[in-house]
């Protein structure tokens, strides 16, 4: 079947058709992709205002008619961090529904951090044994640790590259005394989660998800999208010590010249690049590997998990 997911994150409202069947890999057919960074729209009181509401609903309507376009069976739409943090996120649900027919199911934190999770797992296989999982995203970090399919401890983080480049970041290039103060207020974030992780363990491969850990491989020297999705990504955590100086002296107009760096992803890159490191550091990571899958493709194994095989 042809199986389209809606996701509207923090950074993008992404449509990703999939042809599916269940016991099979997706295959993916179309990407209708819009850029509203929901994240860095947010008032004073944390709501979503009425011209985001408009161009959210707009975005989901033209998803919707791509999907149409695309022969797509069944849409599952979702929303993480940017929705469920908005003050107003019950009037904002309220108004997509009414004006597109579209109910998104809010995602929480740890269900992001599961469901990309099992993404990973089912990307790498039993054989990569205990995972711990990476992903930045615009509101939010998800971290996840397992051996089996359902991670046994995951958690979600308001580290999100978007949120912290717009409450910490304002300057371009950045001013150096709010580097420090991002880089300082991450490491705090996240060490006081580590203990919780590492009592249950060593894992046997670390993996980083979703578009900042694939911009910041790419910028260090990891094969081009263009490659193919099989070719073996890695980031070491030298290579990005050594990257986020460079980054942060860098105008956006200079981060976005750089190799896989899209316009719209290089004024977070320095947040992400911070995030990361802070990440990396703290969990002992020296290198990890890019996984393809993240959130969408977590979303559709589930649902295909649950069809009938015959």
């Amino acid at each position: 079947m042809r199986l389209g997911v809606l996701d509207v994150g923090s950074n993008t409202v992404h449509l990703l058709v999939v042809d599916a069947h269940p016991g099979a890999r997706p295959l993916p057919a179309h990407s209708h992709k819009a850029e509203l960074r929901l994240a860095e729209l947010l008032d004073g009181d944390g709501a979503i205002g009425p011209e985001g509401i408009g161009t959210l609903i707009a975005t989901v309507h033209d998803a919707l008619q791509a999907a149409e376009d695309k022969g797509v069976e069944e849409v599952l739409p979702f929303a993480t961090s940017a929705v469920r943090e908005a003050s107003n996120a019950d009037a904002v649900l309220a108004r997509v529904a009414e004006e597109t027919g579209v109910d998104l199911t809010v995602l929480s934190g740890e269900e992001e951090a599961r469901l990309t999770f099992l993404a990973a797992r089912r990307w790498f296989g039993w054989s990569a044994g205990r995972l711990l999982v990476l992903d930045i995203g615009g509101g939010s970090l998800e971290i996840a640790y397992g051996l089996d399919e359902d991670p046994d401890k995951a958690v979600s983080l308001p580290l999100g590259a978007g949120r912290m480049t717009s409450g910490w970041l304002p300057g371009d290039p950045p001013e150096t005394d709010d580097v420090r103060a991002l880089r300082r207020h991450a490491r705090a974030e996240i060490a006081r989660t580590v203990g919780e992780f590492t009592r249950l363990g060593v894992p046997d491969h670390v993996v980083g998800t979703s578009k900042t850990f694939r911009q910041l491989a790419r910028i260090a020297g990891a094969a081009r999208s263009a490659e193919g999705l099989y070719v073996q990504r890695n980031l070491s955590r030298k290579a990005l010590e050594e990257w986020v100086p460079r980054l942060a002296a860098m105008s956006v107009e200079e981060r976005a010249e750089l190799p896989g760096v899209s316009e719209g992803r290089a004024p977070q890159l320095v947040a992400g690049a911070l995030v990361a490191e802070a990440a990396m550091d703290l969990f002992g990571v020296e290198e990890l590997e890019i996984c393809p899958w993240a959130l969408r493709e977590g979303l559709i194994l589930r649902r295909l998990d649950h069809l009938p095989t015959s």
